[in-house]
């Protein structure tokens, strides 16, 4: 079990509770400058700044008692916003017939980063447009996949 999937276990619940949707955590380790991202959502609308302060608090409260990261990091809470990471296949369906940037660990077709539309999710990837070429994605050589905000 990674590192990521540890956090959620542990916190998801306690968010959840709270009424908010767990989005997604990043670990982004750089010594004693680490930082420990935990993003939550509400279907009824966005998150506030006192919204993200009481899930701090309550993730903090929890991190403090089970101490699953070693040294120092920072602890932020934020929405996903309107580039929101996709974490998890069920975001990405939500999510389909939008424009989407990825990159992935293994080149796919001679390409690494894909801009374009995602038109189509399935149980172990995506389809991307990119240029008028589709390519398919596996879920598991994502490394990292925003939406595009488009105004």
């Amino acid at each position: 079990m990674t590192l990521e999937e540890k956090l959620e276990t542990s916190l998801r619940p306690t968010i959840e509770s709270m009424g908010f949707e767990y989005w997604g955590i990043e670990y982004l380790p750089a010594g004693r400058h680490s930082t420990l991202r935990v993003y939550v959502d509400r279907e009824d609308g966005g998150i506030t700044v006192d919204d993200c302060a009481d899930v701090s608090h309550q993730v903090s409260a929890i991190l403090d008692v089970e101490d699953p990261i070693s040294g120092a990091y920072n602890l932020e809470v934020s929405s996903p916003g309107m580039d929101r990471t996709l974490f998890r296949p069920e975001q990405y369906a939500r999510y389909q017939g939008q424009t989407v940037q990825v990159r992935t660990a293994v080149a796919i077709l001679g390409r690494k980063r894909f801009k374009g539309l995602m038109t189509s999710v399935a149980a172990e990837l995506i389809e991307v447009e990119v240029d008028g070429e589709l390519y398919e994605i596996p879920f598991d050589v994502i490394e990292k996949a925003n939406l595009v905000a488009e105004f």
